[in-house]
């Protein structure tokens, strides 16, 4: 079955989906962009994804193409005409088609992209179980990380930075020497005291959709928790490492710049915060 793409209001086939060579999103990188992860056809935290979607084009004011209940509808059904049960729908809003100047255009119509892609839940578990090796970089992104823009070849160099040294990701390091998150993913540690501990929301990081939720599985379990920014020294001494994401979900880390987190494997309380995620995230 060849998968189909949803464009400016038509869907197409995925291999003749285009825009315009004067999208704003091609020309500047600006737009913003969501991803939605799907499990046994469950769209994963749906609601926060429309929350930050706003939040995100408000930022860069760029207004909504159309309201969240219709769009809700178009995700659903690019969903559907994919045959997607489990896999990610990726979204795409720029300011839409212009001619090249830096400032913002006028009477122009956002553009927006949908697609949606399977993937393989049983492998995406197994690398959970298994666990997986983060890299650190220095942090050279800009100073508004808590916009999810499609602005994001800092983060690109960062991942491939990983590949190139056998890890699954890579997270940066700031001027201070403390971590702020993954390329992809926000990044936590649970400390030799037993604290979850994440680095508290501001502009240096996204508002991630999955730490949220996860934020909220901790309190149902009643753990110590703080939101603070912490060194590659403490993330390597600490007894458990993770990540999240709508992509990874939550993926425990094993080793940090080579060096064994707690015993080098996925830890309980990392792994439990999976199960409970996979349990109570589908709409």
């Amino acid at each position: 079955m060849s998968r189909i793409a949803y464009v400016n209001g038509a869907y197409v086939p995925h291999n003749q989906a285009c825009i315009h060579i004067e999208d704003r999103g091609y020309q500047f990188s600006d737009g913003v962009y969501e991803v939605w992860a799907v499990r046994q056809g469950k769209m994963l935290d749906s609601e926060g994804h429309f929350r930050r979607l706003k939040r995100s084009l408000g930022e860069l004011r760029i207004a909504m193409p159309m309201s969240v209940g219709a769009l809700d509808v178009v995700l659903r059904e690019i969903m559907r005409k994919n045959r997607v049960r489990n896999g990610l729908i990726y979204l795409q809003i720029t300011r839409g088609v212009a001619p090249r100047n830096h400032a913002f255009p006028k009477d122009t119509f956002p553009s927006i992209v949908i697609t949606a892609k399977s993937t393989n839940p049983a492998k995406a578990d197994q690398t959970a179980k298994n666990g997986v090796a983060v890299i650190t970089v220095p942090d050279e992104r800009w100073a508004r990380c808590d916009i999810k823009t499609v602005s994001l070849l800092p983060n690109i160099l960062a991942k491939q930075a990983a590949h190139e040294k056998g890890a699954f990701e890579a997270w940066m390091v700031d001027e201070k020497g403390q971590i702020t998150e993954g390329s992809s993913s926000n990044a936590w540690i649970i400390t030799r005291e037993g604290v979850l501990t994440t680095r508290n929301l501001s502009s240096d990081i996204l508002g991630g959709i999955t730490r949220a939720h996860v934020l909220t599985l901790a309190a149902e379990r009643q753990l110590k928790v703080e939101e603070r920014s912490f060194s590659l020294e403490e993330a390597q001494n600490a007894q458990e490492a993770f990540m999240t994401s709508a992509t990874t979900l939550v993926t425990p880390i094993t080793h940090i710049d080579g060096v064994a987190v707690g015993q080098g494997k996925p830890g309980p309380l990392a792994s439990a915060l999976r199960k409970d995620y996979l349990q109570t995230a589908a709409t």
